[in-house]
């Protein structure tokens, strides 16, 4: 027994049925890619963090390079407390964001250089409170929490880097302490 002959018509029909599943599977692995690698770019600066918390940042509209500013800015505040940033300090802060993935000759690293260079202006630092004002309550408790412990490591870390005469003494300076105390309130 033969098979009937396949309408011309509904080869044309399911050929484009496939075609366009084939379109939308295709496009739906691009955009999986595409979040992997933005959450793996998340990951890289937050290192550590967990699924969720780079889940909910990249559903903020937050990226790598943005949390990269979030964190590198007080870097440069704390380290210009003192009204001049010294060697070791310098050191610090250029080791903790190269942690974090801001590497020599990237724009982030640039401008990292350049608040070390020139002390960043009142204007970029009350952008950042008020961008941590309008961001901070859209994090969970738990999120808060992860990232205030990072910030306040790393820009102790700096605070810590110069501090002290001969290895006696407070490593953190009164300039330095209002600064990091200023920063931390931004956190809560």
């Amino acid at each position: 027994m033969s098979k009937p002959p396949i309408n011309p018509d509904a080869r044309t029909l399911e050929d484009a049925f496939f075609a366009q599943e084939n379109a939308k599977l295709l496009e739906e692995m691009r955009r999986k890619a595409e979040l992997q690698e933005r959450r793996d770019s998340l990951r890289h600066v937050i290192k550590g963090a967990d699924d969720a918390l780079l889940d909910h940042l990249l559903a903020l509209g937050i990226g790598a390079e943005t949390v990269l500013a979030m964190t590198l800015l007080p870097l440069a505040r704390v380290a210009w407390a003192d009204g001049v940033i010294d060697a070791k300090e310098r050191q610090a802060i250029l080791k903790a964001a190269e942690d974090r993935g801001v590497l020599p000759g990237t724009p982030s690293r640039d401008l990292l250089e350049a608040w070390l260079d020139h002390k960043p202006g009142p204007s970029i630092c009350t952008a950042w409170a008020k961008y941590m004002e309008s961001f901070w309550p859209q994090l969970t408790e738990h999120e808060r929490g992860e990232l205030r412990e990072r910030m306040r490591r790393i820009t102790r870390g700096v605070a810590e880097a110069a501090g002290g005469f001969l290895g006696l003494g407070s490593k953190i300076s009164a300039a330095e302490q209002a600064v990091l105390d200023e920063i931390e309130a931004a956190l809560k």
